[in-house]
């Protein structure tokens, strides 16, 4: 039987990539689709989906609200969190909540199916940077590099910035667009601490992070 899915995310072209993820797969069924928590609720109650793959940020009823009103609306229903920002304490919120697992949108597309599958038949699943997150805030790390709190992804951004790089340089030596490329900068910069990009580049350069 194949795993039924409902996809939640509140930009179009972002539900439709997704959907093409899984054009020849036999074993997922997209049941729905969602673009907030709201509707996410709304579908849910309806379809009783196996797996809610659903966005981070969203308006109306996002992050850990979209989780509760999910699984009040259809218990049943494993939540695979996916996003492109991993915030300081957010892993832990969304576990909390009731999502069973939380990866990160720069995945490949067989580690995105093996993560639904294993969803699916109720197995937390957890990418490797929200792993490190859990492990320190558990531990109470102090002392760490600032740059510990940033995504793979989000060092990649940082190594650019520290480059003297533009954000449409960013996003044509990264493939992405130039609002992803904003997104990912200011997380960078929240999540440092630091009021712009000249700050963020003295840092990367005092912590010892090589430039791209």
């Amino acid at each position: 039987m194949a795993i039924r899915i409902v996809i939640v995310d509140d930009h179009e072209i972002v539900r439709e990539g997704l959907r093409a993820l899984f054009v020849g797969q036999r074993d997922f069924e997209i049941v729905a689709e969602a673009g907030n928590g709201d509707e996410a609720e709304a579908v849910c109650r309806k379809h009783h989906p196996d797996v809610a793959l659903l966005d981070l940020r969203m308006p109306k009823s996002g992050g850990s609200e979209a989780v509760l009103k999910v699984k009040a609306a259809s218990p049943t229903t494993n939540v695979l969190v996916l996003t492109s920002y991993l915030e300081p304490g957010i892993v832990r919120e969304m576990l909390r909540a009731g999502a069973l697992g939380f990866i990160l949108k720069d995945v490949a597309k067989h580690e995105l199916l093996d993560a639904i599958r294993s969803t699916a038949e109720g197995k937390s699943v957890l990418h490797a940077d929200a792993q490190v997150q859990l492990v320190n805030e558990v531990s109470g790390k102090q002392d760490h590099s600032p740059l510990e709190e940033l995504t793979a992804r989000e060092m990649d951004i940082l190594r650019l910035i520290a480059s003297g790089r533009s954000n449409k340089e960013i996003a044509n030596d990264l493939s992405l667009t130039e609002g992803t490329v904003k997104g990912y900068v200011s997380n960078v910069l929240a999540k440092l601490g630091v009021q712009d990009r000249t700050q963020a580049a003295l840092m990367a350069v005092r912590e010892g992070l090589k430039r791209a």
